[in-house]
């Protein structure tokens, strides 16, 4: 099954940084990792289900225009909202998915540690609902530790093997390392735009 909110409740109610975003040097190399295999400078309009205290946000933020992030927990939901309070192209919600996905089209969908706290069948709901979202331009970057979880029915191969799948996009990057896996899928089979070479 997938996680309770429960589980998320007490996390951030232990802590206003539950996995240490803003301390751990791996964690801070791992959001340096995610950007640099964007292979665009700019994005139109992101979303970001589960984004926690809003580390990661605040990053993303600078490589577009528009930027939906949402999490299941109202402390979260908080501290993102406080940590991206001076950007005005940010909204942050609360929200559950696969349930609460948004409308229209986004040119990027991020998902990151987020595939495992999810049964199989509620992740499958999220890829179908990815590549509906998904403009024809668009990519989606994941992210995800490959570790066992306590509690979790899926680990980080589970969730990118669905992905592999699922997805029928042109995986363009793949990194992996001893701790996690990160891909790029896109729509389109090049790896940059290649109307901004001519800019």
């Amino acid at each position: 099954m997938s996680m309770s909110p429960d589980y998320f409740q007490q996390l951030f109610n232990a802590s206003d940084d539950p996995w240490s975003f803003r301390t751990r040097w791996y964690e801070k190399r791992k959001r340096d990792l995610m950007l640099a295999m964007l292979p665009r400078q700019r994005y139109q309009r992101v979303f970001e289900p589960a984004c926690a205290n809003g580390e990661l946000s605040a990053m993303l933020a600078e490589r577009c225009e528009s930027l939906l992030c949402q999490d299941l927990n109202d402390k979260a939901v908080t501290l993102s909202q406080h940590r991206l309070r001076q950007l005005p192209h940010v909204r942050v919600e609360q929200a559950s998915i696969p349930e609460d996905w948004p409308h229209g089209l986004f040119d990027l969908i991020v998902l990151s540690e987020v595939g495992y706290f999810l049964d199989a069948k509620a992740w499958h709901q999220v890829i179908e609902k990815t590549l509906l979202s998904l403009s024809p331009e668009g990519g989606v970057l994941a992210c995800h530790w490959l570790h066992p979880i306590d509690g979790c029915s899926q680990d980080g191969r589970d969730v990118h093997s669905a992905l592999a799948e699922r997805l029928h996009l042109h995986r363009l990057v793949r990194h992996e390392e001893a701790d996690f896996v990160l891909e790029y899928w896109s729509r389109s089979p090049h790896s940059i735009d290649l109307a901004e070479t001519f800019d």
